[in-house]
C-alpha cells in the first residue's frame, strides 16, 4: 500500500471575465494496479472539484490545462502493531506491542495525605540532618537513627489505629498501584484483549490472557489512570456498557476453553451518563450477574483499591473475594450518603463507619474470604511486595477450588452469596416473613456488655478512702484517656505542634509556677481549638468521647463526695456532745416506730426539744436549714410482698377457672403442640388471638382491677414514705 499526495492546479483562459484559476490538495490511497497515466483520464466540470468515479477515462470537454503533480510517500510494512520479526518462542513479559499501557517516563510525584502531615514533617528533618551531614562532613548518625526510629514508631502508630475514612482515602491515592501494574508483575505472559464485538473498545476494563506458575488464566480488571491524562482516557475506571459486555465475552471465552478467572475490582462504580444509560447500563450489570453464577469455572476477586455498588459487583460475584488491607467496598461512597442522610457531605466520616466499607469490616461479615495486607503507607509504597502477596492468595485460593467439580463450584458460590442474605442450607424459608422494623440486635448493646459496665462504674463511684478497687480504677481509666488523646493528636496532626511546644517550655527560664509568655499561650489556645474543632466532628472519635465523659462523671461525683465529707466534718466539730446524745435518743425513737412499737409522752417530748435544740445549733454554725421532715412508719415490705403473692395466685387461679369453663383447655393444647412443631407465625397468632378473646369474654375483671389498683396504690405510698425515711436518716447523721 502506497500514500499518493496530489497537487492539482487548473490553468487557462477566463470566461466572461472571471478568473478560472484554482488550486486544490488531497491525499488519496491507490492500490499497487493503479497507474499514473489514470490521472490524464480524469474530467473536471466547471468550478466542481471532484475527481471522477474510480478516475475513469473520460474526454476533456474544454480547453482548459490540467497539471498534477505526484509524490508517492512508502508506508510501514505493518500497519497494525504486530513486529516483523515475531519470536514464536517467547517465554517471558507481556506483549507490549498489543496494549496501550508503557511504563511512565517520569515518576509520579509524591502525594500526602491530610493525616500523614507529621510524617512529612519528620522526613523533612531526616532530609534536613542529612544534607548538613553532608555539607560539613560531620558524623550525624545517632541524630539519623533516633529520627528514623522515631519516624518508624509514628508509622506505625498512624497506620495502625486508621478510620474508615482515612482507608478510603489509601484507597483513592494517585500513586496506587492499579490493575495493569498488578498483573505486569505476577505474570509471566500477558496478552491484552480488546472489544466486545458490538461497539467498541472500553478502556475502563481491561481483559487478557496470562501465565502464573505455568498455568493461563483469564485477568479482568477496572483500570484507572497514573495521571490525569491516563484518567480522562480510561474515563476514571467508570465503564460504560461495552466495559462489561467486553467482560462478559472474555468470561465465556474462558469457561469455554476451561481457564480459571481473576478479576480485579478498583472503581468508584460504573459510568452513569445519559449515553450509558441509553446503550443500556443496567441491563449490561444484570447480564454479568446473572453469567457469572452459571460459569463452570473457579474465579477469585481481588478487591485492591475501591469497589462501588454495581458497577463493581459486576465482575465480582466470585467463589473467594479477597480485599486488600486499605481498600473498601461499598453500596454507595460515603459522601453520597453523608449528603442523602445528613444533607451534607462534610459528615462523610460517620457515613463511613456507618457503612462498614473497610476491609476488616467485610471479613468480620464473611463477605469477604480473606485480607491481603500491605505494606505500612499504602500499597503505592512498594508495590511489588503487594503484588506478591495478591499472587500468594490467588494461588492458594485456586489449589483450594481446584479440587472441586463443576458441580460443586457452581454451589459453593451460590451459597457464599446465600449465606450473606441470611440463608441456612436445609432450614427452610417461610414465603412471607413479616419484617420488624427494629434496630436489628448486633447493633445494639448486649445485656451483659451493660451489666458489666454499670458494676465497674459502682465500683469507681463507691465512696470510702480504703476502696483500692475504685482508686485502680480511676487511674486506669485516666491512662486511657491519656492514651487515646495520644492517639487522636497523632490523627490530627498536632503532635508535633504539642511537642514543639512542650520544648519551648522546657527551655524556658521561667520556673514552674509562673504562667507561660503570651505567645506560647496562644499556640496552646490555637492547638486546643483545633483538637475541640476536630472532636466535634460527627463520628470522629467516639472512644474518645465516651471515655471523657465517663471521666467527667466520675470527676463530677468525686468533687460532690469530697465536698460531702468536708461539709460533715464541719459539722461534726460544730455540735457540742450534749446534742450528739439527744440525736441518739431521735435515732432509738426512730428505731422503735419503724418496728411498730409506740413511744411514750415523755419520750415524745423530748424528741421535739431534741429536734429545736439540733436546729439552734446548726443555725449557729451558719447553715441553712431548707426543711424538716416527719418520720412516718414504713410498712414492712414483707407484708407488701405477701400481698402482691396473693393476689398473682388469685388471678392465676381465676384465668383456670375461665379456661375450664370457656372449653378452652383444648385450644391451649394445641397451641402448644404448634409451637413445639415450629409452625408458621401466622398460625400461632390465630390461636392465641382465639384463645385471649375467649378469655376476656369470660373473666369478670372489675374486680381484680380494684385489687390491683388498691395495692399499687398501697406500693407507691409505701415508696414515698421510705424515701423521707431514706432522707431524714442522712440529715440525722449530720
Amino acid at each position: 500500500m502506497a500514500t499518493l499526495s496530489i497537487l492539482t492546479v487548473k490553468c487557462g483562459g477566463q470566461r466572461e471575465g472571471r478568473n478560472q484559476g484554482f488550486e486544490s490538495r488531497s491525499h488519496v490511497y491507490f492500490c499497487k494496479d493503479f497507474f499514473t497515466c489514470y490521472l490524464f483520464k480524469t474530467s473536471f466540470r466547471g468550478e466542481n472539484r471532484n475527481w471522477s468515479k474510480a478516475f475513469e477515462s473520460s474526454m476533456i470537454r474544454r480547453r482548459n490545462g490540467f497539471c498534477v503533480i505526484a509524490k508517492v510517500r512508502k508506508g510501514k510494512n505493518h500497519d497494525y502493531p504486530w513486529p516483523e520479526d515475531i519470536d514464536p518462542n517467547i517465554t517471558s513479559g507481556h506483549l507490549t506491542y498489543l496494549s496501550h499501557f508503557k511504563p511512565l517516563t517520569e515518576k509520579p510525584k509524591p502525594v500526602t495525605l491530610p493525616f500523614e502531615k507529621p510524617l512529612v514533617d519528620l522526613e523533612k528533618k531526616i532530609i534536613e540532618v542529612r544534607r548538613m551531614a553532608d555539607e560539613t562532613g560531620l558524623d550525624f548518625s545517632d541524630q539519623i537513627g533516633a529520627l528514623e526510629s522515631k519516624y518508624q514508631q509514628a508509622l506505625r502508630d498512624l497506620y495502625a489505629h486508621l478510620t474508615p475514612i482515612q482507608r478510603l482515602s489509601i484507597a483513592r491515592h494517585p500513586n496506587r498501584p492499579t490493575v495493569l501494574d498488578y498483573i505486569l508483575d505476577i505474570t509471566e505472559k500477558w496478552v491484552e484483549l480488546h472489544g466486545d464485538r458490538a461497539g467498541y473498545d472500553d478502556p475502563a476494563i481491561v481483559t487478557g490472557i496470562g501465565s502464573m506458575d505455568g498455568k493461563s488464566y483469564m485477568f479482568i480488571g477496572h483500570q484507572k489512570g497514573r495521571n490525569t491524562k491516563e484518567n480522562i482516557a480510561r474515563n476514571f475506571a467508570m465503564p460504560t456498557p461495552h466495559g462489561y459486555r467486553k467482560a462478559l465475552r472474555m468470561m465465556k471465552y474462558a469457561d469455554h476453553h476451561g481457564f480459571p478467572i481473576i478479576t480485579f475490582v478498583d472503581t468508584p462504580g460504573a459510568f452513569a451518563d445519559l449515553k450509558s444509560e441509553e446503550l443500556g447500563q443496567g441491563e449490561a450489570i444484570a447480564q454479568n450477574l446473572r453469567t457469572m453464577f452459571g460459569l463452570k469455572v473457579p474465579i477469585v476477586t481481588v478487591v485492591t483499591g475501591e469497589g462501588g455498588s454495581g458497577g463493581a459487583l459486576a465482575i465480582a460475584c466470585a467463589n473467594k473475594l479477597f480485599m486488600l488491607e486499605n481498600s473498601a467496598f461499598y453500596v454507595a461512597s460515603p459522601e453520597a450518603c453523608a449528603a442523602i442522610l445528613w444533607k451534607s457531605s462534610q459528615a462523610a466520616p460517620k457515613a463511613a463507619e456507618r457503612l462498614r466499607i473497610t476491609a476488616k469490616e467485610h471479613y468480620r461479615l464473611k463477605i469477604a474470604d480473606g485480607i491481603i495486607p500491605e505494606p505500612l503507607g499504602g500499597a503505592h509504597k512498594d508495590p511489588l511486595w503487594t503484588s506478591q502477596q495478591i499472587k500468594l492468595a490467588i494461588t492458594q485460593a485456586m489449589k483450594e477450588l481446584a479440587n472441586m467439580d463443576k458441580k460443586e463450584l457452581l454451589n459453593h458460590r451460590r451459597l457464599k452469596f446465600r449465606s450473606i442474605g441470611g440463608f441456612q442450607e436445609g432450614i427452610p424459608v417461610e414465603p412471607e416473613r413479616k419484617r420488624n422494623m427494629k434496630p436489628s440486635d448486633n447493633n445494639m448493646p448486649k445485656t451483659a456488655d451493660m451489666v458489666t459496665e454499670l458494676e465497674n462504674l459502682k465500683n469507681i463511684l463507691e465512696p470510702g478512702p480504703s476502696n483500692s478497687t475504685a482508686i485502680q480504677a480511676i487511674e486506669k481509666l485516666k491512662q486511657d484517656v491519656n492514651h487515646e488523646i495520644s492517639r487522636a493528636f497523632i490523627s490530627m496532626g498536632l503532635q508535633e505542634k504539642f511537642e514543639s511546644i512542650k520544648a519551648e517550655l522546657s527551655k524556658a527560664p521561667n520556673p514552674p509556677d509562673q504562667a507561660p509568655d503570651r505567645n506560647v499561650k496562644e499556640d496552646m489556645y490555637e492547638i486546643m481549638q483545633e483538637f475541640k474543632q476536630n472532636l466535634l466532628q460527627p463520628g470522629a472519635y467516639l472512644g474518645l468521647k465516651y471515655k471523657l465523659a465517663k471521666l467527667r462523671l466520675v470527676s463530677r461525683f468525686i468533687e460532690i463526695t469530697e465536698k460531702s465529707k468536708k461539709l460533715k466534718a464541719e459539722i461534726n466539730q460544730k455540735i457540742p456532745l450534749d446534742i450528739k446524745a439527744k440525736m441518739e435518743v431521735l435515732k432509738n425513737a426512730q428505731e422503735k416506730l419503724s418496728k411498730g412499737d409506740s413511744i411514750n409522752k415523755d419520750l415524745a417530748e423530748e424528741v421535739e426539744r431534741a429536734k429545736k435544740e439540733i436546729e439552734e445549733v446548726l443555725k449557729s454554725a451558719n447553715l441553712d436549714i431548707v426543711g424538716v421532715t416527719k418520720r412516718k412508719m414504713v410498712s414492712s415490705s414483707l407484708d407488701l410482698r405477701k400481698k402482691i403473692v396473693e393476689l398473682n395466685k388469685e388471678i392465676q387461679e381465676e384465668i383456670e377457672r375461665v379456661i375450664d369453663e370457656a372449653g378452652l383447655r383444648s385450644k391451649l393444647k394445641e397451641l402448644k403442640a404448634e409451637i413445639a412443631k415450629g409452625s408458621t407465625s401466622k398460625g400461632v397468632e390465630k390461636l392465641q388471638a382465639e384463645i385471649k378473646e375467649g378469655i376476656l369474654a369470660a373473666l369478670d375483671v372489675s374486680v381484680l382491677k380494684e385489687k390491683v389498683d388498691n395495692l399499687r396504690v398501697e406500693l407507691a405510698s409505701s415508696t414515698g414514705r421510705a424515701t423521707e425515711g431514706k432522707v431524714g436518716a442522712e440529715n440525722g447523721k449530720c
